[in-house]
């Protein structure tokens, strides 16, 4: 009877939906219909964001409360620990999916699932990080938004049956509105989305990201206001004298984010090679909460010691460490500073290793901002200098999401959204495009996209990429090709060439397995003389092609094969048994219709 049941509401689910989507392709044009659901996809994507942001913030609370002035700060050397547990096992039995690395899984959507995202990915990921930042897991909540959001975009279109091209407007339209509702910061969730995400930009996909960013600012401006992150009003004035400390923050954020991708690289390698699970927690969410225990900052997302420096009471940092006593001491002050921002993203690392769920997003401002901080107290303590410290933790910021990121351009609306700096954007220009460079020098792929480009996956800003990633090998295969034997004479091989429309034959075993090609054009001077057709076997005239394409093989893999060799037709294989065949003419028709396709504005 349940079963019945099930089944009369999915078919009355596939019914509705089949009728709403008639409606709107009746009554709307494509453009219009994307408008629409641009809208939907960044209100859902907002909430998404509030919601998220209220789990945390509420989850959050509820163990800090647990915590009495009897237990200190001991429960920090076992409250990790059971956060990166429960994100494990809730991933693990629950979820069942892979949704770390949140902006990684979105791109790796557009190589290897056309664009479709699970439907639990809604949920799943915003779960997991309350988890681990609600007990203390020193990460950020923005990379698991972002796979929300996208997740919602991505069902939204399905739901609509759209294509590949709309389907990847709607997850960059569920990516923007959930950066733009994490953040209040609808520009950032725009240039985010275009930076990181997008494949190609057009009139025709920026109206609708603009509008789903805006859309989800404005939800998470409706229920949060500036709740929605930490806030900051830029008080001091942008001083031209100041330019080379800028420069050399700049500089400075640019190898501070080499660590960063080193450390987060290295660790996560080291982390895969533990085999056993329940080590991977241990190991990960002890050494997590003995950092966490020593040094408190590393405790959730760390936003609230940030807007501490902001506001100049640098004091606070101290509070419950071993050197609270000790603070005053310049010395000791830099050298706390120092271990700040090289544990922070072994704290990072250590969070994500051991099983929980979260971004660098967050992380990454942590560095940046004391990093900031460390620049303008050494300059105003060596030289008797007044450089303002909020503007150089402001800076910081920038240069270090530029570095980490590769994205300065997010980094400087974000920045400027979130702290009102509007009349800042020289310094801020400055520190992300030196970061950046000096970043890109040694690292040419982010830390969200480096894992694809060593698989050869990553899309972003690649049309041909993801042009030949629509493409399938198997389509291409031509079969229509006459078989021959080695021991065939020359004349059953002229009885073969009287029955085909081709003149290539693909030579093959008993068992099928591929030997070698005759060309027609090649056996041309000898069909015509019937005194050789019981002398001349088949084995005497094939020859062994150099190129060869495996079934298995991407079309990026096939058009590197044709480029670099002359031959029109590349014979395919499935192991060593014989397919097919796939010509070039046929290969380079398939890619112009998809690039219409994928392109058309």
């Amino acid at each position: 009877m349940h079963k019945f049941y099930a089944h009369q509401r999915l078919h009355l689910y596939r019914l509705y939906r089949h009728r709403l989507e008639v409606w709107c392709r009746r009554y709307l044009s494509e453009r219009k219909l994307m408008i629409g659901l641009s809208i939907v996809v960044g209100l859902l994507s907002g909430l998404a964001a509030v919601l998220l942001k209220n789990m945390i913030f509420y989850f959050s609370d509820f163990i800090i409360n647990l915590r009495s002035a009897d237990t200190e700060n001991y429960l920090l050397l076992f409250l990790p620990l059971v956060g990166v547990t429960l994100s494990y096992l809730f991933v693990r039995y629950v979820v069942k999916d892979n949704i770390s690395h949140g902006v990684t899984r979105v791109l790796h959507s557009f190589s290897r699932s056309r664009g479709r995202i699970k439907r639990s990915k809604m949920y799943s990921s915003a779960v997991a990080c309350t988890v681990t930042i609600g007990f203390g897991g020193s990460v950020g909540p923005e990379a698991p938004v972002v796979l929300t959001g996208a997740a919602i975009g991505s069902n939204v279109g399905r739901f609509f049956n759209m294509g590949f091209r709309n389907l990847v407007l709607l997850i960059a339209c569920g990516s923007a509105g959930a950066i733009a509702g994490i953040f209040g910061a609808p520009l950032a969730g725009l240039v985010f989305t275009l930076e990181v995400l997008m494949i190609d930009l057009t009139m025709e996909s920026l109206i609708p990201i603009l509008i789903a960013s805006t859309t989800g600012a404005v939800t998470s401006a409706f229920f949060l206001g500036r709740a929605a992150t930490f806030h900051f009003d830029v008080t001091a004035d942008f001083m031209l004298q100041n330019l080379p400390f800028y420069l050399l923050l700049g500089i400075m954020g640019g190898f501070v984010s080499c660590y960063f991708l080193l450390v987060t690289e290295r660790m996560g390698q080291w982390f895969s090679r533990i085999g056993k699970p329940i080590w991977r927690i241990l190991i990960g969410g002890l050494s997590l909460s003995l950092l966490i225990f020593l040094f408190p900052p590393f405790y959730g997302e760390g936003f609230s010691f940030l807007s501490d420096v902001f506001t100049g009471d640098v004091s606070r940092i101290f509070n419950n460490t071993f050197i609270y006593d000790w603070q005053h001491n310049q010395i000791i002050f830099f050298g706390f500073l120092v271990l700040l921002i090289l544990l922070k993203v072994v704290a990072t690392s250590l969070t994500n290793g051991a099983g929980g769920v979260g971004g660098v997003f967050a992380p990454s401002m942590f560095v940046g901002v004391f990093l900031g901080l460390f620049l303008a107290e050494g300059v105003n303590v060596l030289f008797g200098l007044q450089l303002p410290i909020a503007n150089f933790a402001m800076a910081g910021m920038a240069a270090l999401m530029a570095g980490v990121m590769h994205a300065p351009l997010t980094a400087i609306f974000l920045v400027t959204e979130v702290t009102g700096g509007y009349n800042f954007f020289i310094p801020l220009m400055l520190v992300s495009a030196s970061s950046y460079l000096v970043s890109r020098h040694f690292n040419p792929h982010s830390i969200y996209t480096k894992s694809l480009a060593l698989r050869g996956e990553l899309l972003t800003h690649n049309k041909d990429a993801i042009v030949l990633s629509l493409m399938s090998v198997e389509r291409l295969i031509e079969r229509n090709f006459v078989t021959v034997s080695p021991d065939d004479t020359l004349g059953t091989l002229v009885q073969d060439i009287s029955r085909s429309s081709r003149n290539i034959f693909p030579v093959t075993g008993s068992d099928g397995e591929f030997l070698g090609i005759v060309f027609l054009d090649d056996i041309k001077t000898i069909i015509f003389k019937p005194e050789l057709y019981g002398q001349i076997t088949v084995k005497e005239l094939m020859y062994t092609p150099q190129t060869i394409i495996y079934r298995q093989e991407t079309m990026k893999q096939v058009a590197r094969k044709f480029n670099s060799c002359q031959d029109y037709n590349i014979p395919v294989l499935d192991g060593k048994t014989y397919v097919g065949f796939v010509s070039r003419a046929n290969v380079f028709s398939n890619y112009r219709n998809k690039v219409k396709e994928f392109s058309n504005d």
